[in-house]
Order: C-alpha cells, then sequence, then structure tokens
C-alpha cells in the first residue's frame, strides 16, 4: 500500500489539509500552529469549530471534485478528522498529495461490514454479525443471533444514530423500513462488563506508541465521560494495546487510531470499532498527557518522530452536551477543572459543545477483582 510518496516528510512551514472542520480539526489545527504548522480544512458550513482556528478554509461538499483537486494542489499533506468522506474523493486527493491514513483505511473503517471482517480475518474478535440487505436477510439473521441484538447501517450512523435494538417486541419489518433500504448489519447481544478504548499513533517509518486504555461511560448512546486510566489488570491492558497496534499494523496505517473494545463478563476483548483520527476519549491527554492525541496526530501523519504518550496525571473528562454549555461559569469557577468549548453557535440537544477535564495525582494501574 505504502511507496516513497507516501513516506514524505512534512516539514514545519507547511500546510496540512484536513478533511472535516468539527472540534476535532479545531484542536487539531491548534496543535499544528504550535509545531510550526497551517492548516487549510476543507468541509460544508460556515463558520465552523476548525474554520474560527485555521489560516484556511474551503467550504464545500465532499462530492465537488473542482473543490477537491484545488484543496490537495494547496496542501502538503490531507488527513481527517471526519472518515465518512465518500471513497471516490478519497482516492482522487491520494492521486495529487500524501493522504494519511491512506484511502485503504478509511475504505475498511467506514464500513461496519468491512471493519468486523477485518477484525476477524486477523484474529480479533468482536461481536457475532450478519449482513443484511433485505427483510428476509434480517429474518435470517435474527434468527442466527437472537434477541436481543442490533440493527445498524453499514455506513455514517454515529453516536446512536442509524441503529435500531431488536428485542422480543420488535417488529422486523418496521425495523427493516427504519433502515430505509440501506445496507445495514445486524450484531449479536455482548454483555459486557465496560467499554474500554485504545488510542495508537503509528508513523510513516512503522513506529508505534500508545495511550494508556481508558473506560468509557455512555448516556443515550453518547460518550459521557471517560476515565484515564482504565483500572484493569495489567494483562488485560497489554492485550488492549496489542489489538490496537495489530490492528495499525495489519492496515498500514499512518496516523491515529481509536480502537473501542468490550470486556466481557469472562474477561475476553471485543472490537467495536474503529476510528482513524483522534477520538473523543482521547480528549483527556491534552491535560493530561506529556504528548495529547492532537500533538500526535500532527506528528504522525506529517512523517515527524512520535512523542511520549505518557499520562503524568489520571484524569476524568466529562463531554459537554446540548445546555450542558451553560455551566460554563460554574465550571470556570471550580480551579481544578479544565474547560475546552468548540466554538459552536447553537446549543442542540446531545450536541458536543465542549467538553471539560479534572486531573488527579497519577497512580499506579490497579487491577479490578
Amino acid at each position: 500500500m505504502t511507496n516513497d510518496f507516501d513516506k514524505r516528510i512534512i516539514a514545519p512551514g507547511s500546510t496540512i489539509g484536513i478533511m472535516g472542520n468539527g472540534q476535532l480539526g479545531r484542536m487539531a489545527a491548534l496543535c499544528a500552529a504550535e509545531l510550526g504548522y497551517r492548516v487549510h480544512v476543507f468541509g460544508p458550513g460556515k463558520d465552523s469549530p476548525t474554520e474560527q482556528v485555521c489560516d484556511r478554509a474551503t467550504v464545500a461538499d465532499y462530492t465537488d471534485f473542482t473543490a477537491l483537486k484545488e484543496f490537495a494542489n494547496s496542501v502538503d499533506v490531507v488527513t481527517f478528522e471526519f472518515e465518512n468522506v465518500p471513497y471516490d474523493a478519497v482516492k482522487l486527493l491520494s492521486g495529487i498529495v500524501p493522504v494519511r491514513p491512506g484511502w485503504q483505511c478509511l475504505h475498511i473503517s467506514q464500513n461496519r461490514l468491512r471493519e468486523k471482517t477485518f477484525c476477524n480475518e486477523h484474529g480479533i474478535g468482536t461481536a457475532p454479525f450478519a449482513a443484511v440487505r433485505s427483510l428476509a436477510d434480517l429474518e435470517e439473521a435474527v434468527a442466527k443471533l437472537g434477541r436481543p441484538s442490533v440493527l445498524k447501517t453499514t455506513e455514517m450512523g454515529y453516536d446512536g444514530k442509524g441503529q435500531v435494538k431488536i428485542t422480543d417486541d420488535t417488529n422486523l419489518a418496521s425495523a427493516w423500513v427504519d433502515m430505509k433500504d440501506s445496507e445495514a448489519i445486524l450484531e449479536g447481544f455482548v454483555d459486557f462488563e465496560r467499554e474500554l478504548s485504545v488510542i495508537v499513533a503509528r508513523g510513516i517509518d512503522g513506529k508505534m506508541a500508545c495511550f494508556c486504555p481508558v473506560e468509557n461511560r455512555h448516556a443515550n448512546h453518547i460518550l459521557d465521560m471517560t476515565i484515564a486510566p482504565a483500572q484493569i489488570r495489567p494483562a488485560l491492558r497489554a492485550e488492549a494495546e496489542k489489538i490496537a497496534k495489530i490492528l495499525a499494523e495489519k492496515m498500514e496505517f499512518v496516523g491515529l487510531l481509536a480502537v473501542e473494545m468490550f470486556v466481557t463478563r469472562d474477561g475476553k476483548l471485543l472490537v467495536n470499532e474503529v476510528a482513524p483520527r483522534p477520538h473523543n476519549s482521547g480528549h483527556w491527554t491534552i491535560d493530561a498527557c506529556v504528548t495529547s492525541q492532537f500533538e500526535q496526530f500532527i506528528r504522525a501523519v506529517c512523517g515527524l518522530p512520535l512523542g511520549d504518550p505518557a499520562n503524568h496525571s489520571d484524569a476524568e473528562m466529562k463531554n459537554l452536551l446540548g445546555e450542558d454549555i451553560e455551566a460554563w461559569q460554574a465550571i470556570l469557577s471550580d480551579p481544578d477543572a479544565k474547560l475546552h468549548l468548540y466554538g459552536k453557535a447553537e446549543a442542540k440537544p446531545g450536541r458536543k459543545m465542549g467538553h471539560v477535564t479534572w486531573l488527579r495525582p497519577a497512580k499506579a494501574n490497579k487491577p479490578t477483582k
């Protein structure tokens, strides 16, 4: 998948192109500036969180090939803070400028069927699953995987969108209508103890560095709080990091890869999904680590040596969703709170408006009983 074009080092003073203009791009652009880079962001919608802090912005749809070509010719490397860019657009960019991670990685990660199949092909466990392309497929898959289970679109769904829980009372015909005839995947129920995530960086030289596994707690299918580090057995921590590194290596990944995993009741790890970009569960690293996930992201995609991911403090990170943002003044009155706001104008229900991190003295990663 790689060649000399892919291994070019992008020196400070160059321009990084970021596809997607949300809060992940915003925090990445701020770190890029600290390292001496300019950022040109591409995405729909004016006055985006990233546009507010970067050097240049192209406001266009991801299918605008003329705008994409102009964008590619104006930057020295392209990366992503939003992976659901049309596949053809990514291939177009990769013919003009280095794209990190490569389009092959995005092709795998933006489709749940390809993603889970890839994991299984490399010996990594996932929830049992089946492809669903019709009501008949759904009926057959439910008969095989049972209830409860979860029906999801294979692409684009996130934060609980694009999915239907299949219970004993669910009408399968209605559930399939909710999918709007999209290709879907049925995932079998996993009885899990907790959810972990691991973020691994991989450079153009193949070297890797992992942030410690963290525990994620959700509310209404949206990440509510991250506890860092996760208090798990050292052997489980090592296994989680190993899984993340295997996936990054097998994908020939360059950049930052987040891997979400379930810890089952019997202590096994199953990969839930991967994200080829900075991740919500890594925001705590801004305040608690020697090198944040965003600085590591910039280092990796530019071909720079990776930084030290070690945490100098333990942390709790909480998302601020919708009207939670109205508590900004109270949060700032807490001297131990580190507030990060994303510059979004409208506080819609469930919308990620910012996050707050509390640091704690670092302690040993105590095993759970």
